[in-house]
């Protein structure tokens, strides 16, 4: 099995959070304060969401990436806010679409107030951090996150219709997550080249190591589903497959599965629920996938290391060179 080459670093993740901890404080209440209205479900589904907490990763991911860069002003705080709304307007509207009713081991804004209430949040989300891009007042900041939203709501439309489709293959899987995840880290760290105001090549660097590490993260992502719980990940083993999502796991155990485990997987995902998930997580174990698709996310986190090679040495490259790491070896 592939391992993470040439570390650097140290750091763990604790360490990253501790480097960053000064601006994401400065983030976080930011978040709070933009996110109040005098609209009182707004405030209480907001509410919700704060105190869901999770590692606030993409928003963490453009203050390392602007201080990587040599930034020393504040609009990096405004940044990472508007990232951080536009994915958490994401995740509403994905609990909704998957009819999830818990993430980070809490229930779904939707289970608690329903799908209209959750769908018109994530619009607010989406709404306040078009105000938030228009204080930037720099057309080349607002291009950038306006062509990233666009993009996921694409990834968005692409992953439904993949939803129950037992063809999808791997090219196809991976234009999904490059649209959905992989492209609001690489914008996250590009802006924070932009704002440092490095040279066209290091900004490029900085947008193909997120790029890259949002590969690895989602892959990643999508292995646990089927060797994690409910306690560790925050889900049930097996979501995907009850949602008949063909994520990387199973397409690789359909390419190597004889004829009566390719009818059970070809089943399972046109059909969803998990009837026969002991058999099935045994079939995708049994076939090697779960090696092959570790593999996969250790060559894209690897890959975004060897991007951050442009970037100029200092604690903070080496953070974003510790979560390249992290993306891979997390098991919440």
């Amino acid at each position: 099995m592939d391992s993470i080459a040439d570390r650097t670093t140290s750091l763990d993740f604790a360490g990253v959070r501790a480097l960053a901890a000064d601006d994401m404080k400065e983030v976080d209440a930011l978040i709070r304060h933009r996110l109040s209205s005098d609209v009182v479900l707004i405030n209480a589904i907001a509410d919700h969401i704060i105190a869901g907490g999770g590692k606030r990763l993409r928003p963490m991911l453009h203050v390392l990436a602007a201080r990587a860069a040599g930034y020393g002003g504040q609009e990096h705080a405004k940044l990472a806010a508007i990232i951080e709304f536009i994915h958490t307007s994401t995740l509403l509207h994905d609990d909704v679409v998957d009819e999830s009713d818990m993430r980070r081991g809490r229930k779904t804004a939707n289970a608690l107030w329903g799908n209209a209430a959750s769908v018109l949040v994530g619009d607010f989300l989406y709404s306040r951090s078009f105000q938030l891009m228009v204080e930037l007042d720099d057309m080349r900041i607002m291009r950038i996150l306006a062509d990233t939203t666009n993009t996921i709501a694409e990834g968005e439309v692409l992953q439904l219709l993949n939803i129950g489709n037992a063809d999808v293959d791997e090219a196809s899987y991976l234009a999904v997550i490059e649209r959905k995840t992989a492209v609001l880290f690489a914008a996250a760290t590009e802006l924070g080249g932009v704002l440092g105001g490095l040279p066209e090549n290091q900004i490029a660097a900085l947008r193909r190591y997120g790029m890259e590490l949002g590969y690895a993260f989602q892959i990643a992502d999508d292995l646990l589903d089927y060797v994690s719980d409910a306690e560790t990940l925050g889900k049930n083993i097996g979501d995907d497959l009850a949602e008949g999502k063909p994520t990387l796991p199973l397409i690789y155990a359909m390419q190597s599965a004889d004829a009566e485990q390719l009818k059970s997987l070809r089943h399972a995902i046109e059909h969803g629920g998990l009837d026969s998930l002991d058999r099935i997580v045994a079939a995708i174990r049994d076939s090697g996938a779960l090696e092959r698709t570790h593999d996969r996310a250790v060559s894209h986190a690897n890959a975004a290391r060897a991007a951050l090679d442009e970037i100029a040495a200092s604690p903070f490259r080496d953070a974003l060179a510790a979560l390249a790491d992290y993306s891979v070896e997390r098991r919440f």
